[in-house]
């Protein structure tokens, strides 16, 4: 199952069943099932106190991603800052709906055991994410 919850903050405009239907078929592409994936929307106050918090890291981000995968099937809690993905957005002069899209998966990504804290793995992260961008129909 997959959740969509506002923390404090407006949700997002999203078609739910659409994006579910495609994290589903990303997943089932890295050979994964879907289980409970939950997405936290939350403003960037709230992003950094989880960071904070639960990793140690004093800095503002767009998504922090809470991996309780079991075998091949995908859990987990994805805390997205709305105002980071805006400001992103903005800055690399796409839509923030585009933008979002974007950082939906690159949590599912996370969750099917991609990386991105070295220059290869993030090329990588970034080359699965155009890839699922393209399935997203």
């Amino acid at each position: 199952m997959v959740s969509f919850i506002a923390d404090s903050i407006e949700m997002p405009a999203l078609d739910e069943r659409k994006v579910t239907r495609w994290i589903r078929s990303v997943a089932a592409y890295y050979g994964f099932g879907v289980g409970n994936i939950n997405y936290i929307f939350c403003s960037d106050e709230r992003e950094l106190e989880v960071n904070r918090e639960f990793l140690g890291h004093d800095y503002y981000t767009d998504v922090i991603t809470f991996d309780y995968t079991a075998g091949q099937t995908l859990n987990g809690d994805i805390f997205i800052s709305l105002e980071t993905v805006r400001s992103n957005a903005e800055m690399m002069g796409v839509s923030f709906d585009a933008e979002l899209l974007r950082i939906l998966i690159h949590g599912v990504l996370h969750l099917t055991g991609q990386g991105d804290k070295t220059p290869e793995t993030k090329a990588q992260m970034t080359a699965k994410e155009e890839h699922a961008l393209a399935l997203y129909k």
